[in-house]
């Protein structure tokens, strides 16, 4: 398991009965997680002493019971990158904090590089891994289908002061950018994807991860450059193990370029237990 274990803004405090007790700078969240299927010891005081309860609904989604008057809008670092957090109606803040391990990576295989580094980030949500390439010296285009979760990494990128860097900041379905990249004669040197298990593109576009994953990855493998550095597919579709993203791997850029291959849980640790708790699965493949 990959583990964002250096965070100093955010900790997992506890866990149990179905909830994460969390800590988010100064902000005391409780919410839902489908992984923590084991019981609560106790809900003491401190499960009781939070900001904002996020409460699950039978019939399909929630709302948030907000205990405590919190900012509209509140920041939080990751060494040098910042990000703007706030509660949404899913349940989320605007950032995966577990990511950190990737985004740790990331930055230090395109420090090492030695070169200008090209980076294409696709579903790229409110930009943690646009932020970090950025800081590490990467050139970077951010693909969302959504306006407003594009807006919000602008937002990130301007408050980590890396306006000025090389950014393009793009809203649309992510698999017709590529093709038009493919025309257009265009390369990266590195891909991050974050793919959703189902998805729908701004035109409508239906996407599915379990048969839209694979050519996909073979429609990026046209806009790779000669020298690429790193693949990263990130996955949060539970029931997809690690090594079906590490196989796609193998059968795409491992097949061309040969290089190395990773692949496995990601995950925080847990202060109260000392355990870790698994937040997703990841494929990598690097030169």
């Amino acid at each position: 398991m990959y583990i964002a274990s250096d965070w100093k803004d955010y900790e997992v405090i506890d866990t149990g009965g179905g909830e994460k007790l969390e800590r988010w700078g100064d902000i005391i969240l409780r919410r839902p997680d489908p992984q923590i299927i084991w019981p609560l010891a106790s809900e003491s005081a401190k499960w009781r002493d939070v900001h904002g309860h996020y409460h699950r609904s039978s019939a399909g989604g929630g709302q948030w019971e907000m205990k405590k008057t919190i900012p509209e809008d509140w920041k939080i670092s990751y060494g040098k990158l910042k990000f703007h957090l706030r509660p949404t109606n899913f349940k989320h803040t605007g950032l995966f904090p577990e990511q950190a391990a990737n985004w740790r990576w990331m930055m230090d295989k395109i420090a090492a590089a030695n070169r200008p580094i090209s980076v294409l980030n696709l579903f790229a949500y409110t930009g943690g891994a646009t932020v970090a390439a950025a800081s590490a010296g990467a050139s970077v285009v951010h693909v969302d289908a959504a306006k407003g979760m594009v807006q919000w990494a602008k937002e990130n990128v301007a408050l980590s002061g890396l306006a000025d860097k090389p950014l393009r900041f793009i809203t649309d379905d992510v698999f017709k950018f590529v093709q038009r990249e493919q025309r257009r004669g265009s390369k990266y040197d590195a891909i991050i994807m974050d793919p959703p298990s189902y998805g729908r593109g701004p035109g409508g576009e239906m996407w599915k991860l379990e048969s839209s994953l694979y050519p996909f990855l073979e429609s990026c493998m046209e806009i790779m450059s000669d020298r690429p550095l790193f693949m990263l597919i990130n996955s949060y579709t539970t029931g997809i193990s690690p090594t079906v993203l590490r196989n796609m791997l193998s059968m795409t850029m491992g097949k061309r370029y040969g290089g190395k291959l990773n692949s496995g849980e990601i995950g925080l640790p847990i202060t109260a237990s000392g355990m870790n708790l698994p937040c997703g699965i990841l494929g990598r493949w690097e030169a």
